[in-house]
């Protein structure tokens, strides 16, 4: 799965959890859940559930760590996929 596919299944999530904003017009990469799309903590673990159930993953607590911002989300995403 290449990074615009991811980048297409996760903007749905993140936009049902982030408050309506022009970061979210402009979601790319280097968008940070936090500064950028105000997204709280507790949204980003809901977040990361309904990553889980879209992708057919498990995200373990070291990665969701990491998912801070879109481009780590789709290196986690990408590690899991090829680990499936």
């Amino acid at each position: 799965m290449t990074n615009e596919e991811i980048i297409n299944k996760l903007k749905p999530i993140i936009v049902t959890y982030a408050p309506a904003s022009e970061s979210l017009d402009n979601l790319n990469e280097n968008s940070d859940f936090i500064k950028d799309l105000n997204i709280n903590s507790a949204n980003l673990v809901d977040i990361v559930l309904d990553v889980e159930e879209e992708f057919g993953i498990t995200i373990d607590n070291e990665s969701m760590e990491k998912m801070l911002t879109v481009k780590a989300s789709i290196d986690v995403i990408s590690a899991k996929l090829q680990a499936k």
